[in-house]
């Protein structure tokens, strides 16, 4: 018996997928690429793009806006925190960097403001 290997080609809206399932809850590169007919390292493989923002579709920039759903529900503590925050008075200039490309990074410098943080880490928890 003779067995031939074909190719496949994936398109990168394709390999995008394949590589935000990796990012789920409870999911593995080696179930993901299992279920999708993928060899796990090509699936490393295309993470490692994906976080290096390589995986765009031509005429796309890497650092693209994100849409934003704001909800009501379960949002009651954040907005009473946040209009606390508001109504005290700034003394130190701190920075919050937050980078979404894949996953989650947060660079907080020094003086940052603490009620801030953890208003945005909360929410980045939901």
């Amino acid at each position: 018996m003779e067995t031939t290997k074909v190719r496949v080609r994936r398109s990168v809206a394709e390999k995008r997928r394949i590589v935000e399932l990796t990012f789920q809850p409870g999911q593995s590169v080696a179930r993901v690429a299992q279920a999708e007919g993928v060899n796990s390292h090509q699936v490393f493989q295309w993470r490692r793009a994906y976080r290096a923002g390589e995986l765009v579709v031509a005429g796309e920039h890497a650092s693209s806006l994100l849409p934003v759903i704001v909800s009501a529900t379960g949002s009651s503590s954040l907005v009473e925190r946040q209009q606390t925050v508001s109504q005290e008075p700034s003394v130190s200039s701190g920075a919050i960097h937050i980078e979404l490309r894949g996953r989650v990074a947060i660079t907080v410098e020094r003086g940052a403001d603490r009620a801030v943080l953890q208003a945005i880490l909360e929410t980045l928890r939901k």
